[in-house]
């Protein structure tokens, strides 16, 4: 039987361990912390019994995810919960812009910029089944569905600013504007449209829902699948060297590129090196949870009923502030992403006391405190927030660095989103998860399809490991 090793149990990590112990080879995960996850990790961060995501917290890429799809996290405990509405976006003077998982109703919702909305994500939302195909896997491939890939890619390579202009709305263009600002990257650049629209395309398809229990409830299932297989995770263990493990057929690293380059040294090419020497890094987050009596009193009643609620007022604003942090400027009023998990899964809450996620979008390294700037933003469109905070907790850059060193300088999403990285990361390679080392390859977020909760960076490294052992 072929054996392997897979270093880190982030999504990814556990991903590819899922997709190797399918397969019938030996996999051992070895974890360097106590708890396994990665970004994927729940506990009580503020009050006693009050559940709070790490990290990630809404999964619409886990629920679209065809490696997720193909795991069947049902039948290991992942029970998912749709808030009513999916995302708002609260303005000045009690408006909102709302998009709920039906199309139709979102296209009501907006007014007069509705039909805009339906004709650009309804088509995408619709082929997205396919879409996904392509979508989650290496730039250079051979299209499963050339049709949908080549419609999607059109509006992807352009700026957000250009996508924003079919809107005449505040409340369209920030909507729009706050799903695109998922990928720290200013608005005015090329691609900066691709992630916010796939994000509103997978909403309008899947919804944007949580896991009951929080986001650990993925990993446990995932682990589950693991051993289930007959494989192994250990906790404790922090690899230096690939010279630290045993001999093994096939090694995967859940890893930055600048953590392979430390483990694995002068046995990578001199070329792979170089590039992943050369992996940039994007702008940091700055995250604090709160434990907030009643939950958060939102000018908008929208916003009261939404899972995700993005804030930084209009288009201009949010475009204005991701430019700031690219430059190392930290924004008076930041672009700050919020999820009430408890709206849609009651559990995480105790009593009328309710776990409030956020961060802020800051420059890289960030090394001043921003929980003030979050709060005012929270409190400019739900006055009277501040009087219901119970308790709160905050993660600096560098807690997320020490948390996890795939985040370098507070970059939770592993990578620049520049147009380079978004199309070729972590390298320009025909198999951009081999690291050149026969058998060893690559599959953190730095690998395609970048962030988020879909462990396909980890099922595509494992079928090319698979193809190395054939």
């Amino acid at each position: 039987m072929p054996t392997a090793i897979v270093v880190g149990s982030g999504p990814n990590g556990l991903a590819a361990a899922v997709t190797l112990a399918k397969a019938g080879v030996e996999v051992t995960v070895l974890e360097a912390h106590e708890s396994i996850g990665g970004g994927t990790r729940t506990s009580e961060l503020t009050v006693p019994g009050l559940l709070h995501d790490h990290c990630s917290a809404v999964h619409p890429m886990g629920v679209a995810s065809p490696f997720m799809r193909g795991a069947d996290l049902t039948s290991y405990g992942v029970t998912w919960r749709y808030p009513e509405v999916d995302l708002a976006h609260p303005l000045d003077g009690g408006r909102a812009g709302v998009m709920v998982q039906d199309l139709e109703e979102t296209r009501a919702l907006l007014g007069v910029d509705g039909d805009a909305w339906a004709r650009l994500f309804g088509p995408i939302a619709g082929s997205f089944d396919d879409l996904a195909e392509d979508l989650m896997r290496p730039i250079v491939h051979v299209p499963h569905h050339p049709v949908h890939l080549a419609r999607f890619g059109l509006r992807a390579l352009l700026p957000a600013s250009t996508v924003a202009r079919r809107w005449r709305t505040d409340e369209a263009r920030a909507l729009y504007a706050g799903a695109a600002a998922h990928a720290f990257y200013p608005l005015h650049k090329p691609t900066s449209s691709a992630i916010g629209t796939m994000l509103l395309a997978v909403g309008h398809r899947f919804g944007w829902p949580v896991p009951e229990g929080g986001s650990a409830r993925i990993t446990d299932a995932l682990a589950a699948i693991v051993l289930e297989h007959g494989g192994r995770i250990e906790t404790g263990v922090r690899v230096r060297s690939l010279d630290d493990l045993p001999p093994t057929d096939v090694v995967i690293l859940d890893l930055a590129p600048a953590g392979v380059v430390e483990v694995a040294g002068d046995r990578l090419p001199r070329r792979v090196r170089r590039a992943y020497e050369r992996y940039r890094h994007g702008p940091g987050a700055f995250k604090i949870d709160l434990a907030v009596q009643g939950g958060i009193p939102w000018t908008n009643e929208h916003a009261r009923r939404a899972g995700t609620v993005h804030l930084g007022g209009r288009f201009e604003e949010i475009a204005e502030a991701e430019v700031d942090i690219q430059r190392g400027r930290m924004p008076q009023r930041p672009y700050v992403l919020l999820s009430q998990q408890y709206v849609a899964d009651p559990t995480r809450s105790v009593g009328d006391l309710h776990p409030v996620w956020a961060y802020a979008h800051v420059p890289t390294g960030y090394d001043g405190d921003a929980s003030e700037a979050i709060i005012a933003q929270v409190e400019r469109f739900a006055p009277g927030v501040r009087d219901r905070i119970v308790a709160q907790a905050t993660t600096t850059t560098a807690a997320w660095e020490d948390y996890n060193p795939n985040y370098v300088g507070g970059d939770i999403v592993t990578g620049a989103n520049d147009a380079r990285q978004v199309l070729f990361r972590p390298r320009l390679a025909l198999d951009p998860y081999s690291t050149g080392i026969p058998g060893v390859f690559i599959c953190s977020a730095a690998t395609p399809p970048g962030a988020g909760v879909h462990g396909m960076g980890g099922a595509n490294a494992a079928a090319s490991a698979l193809r190395h052992l054939r």
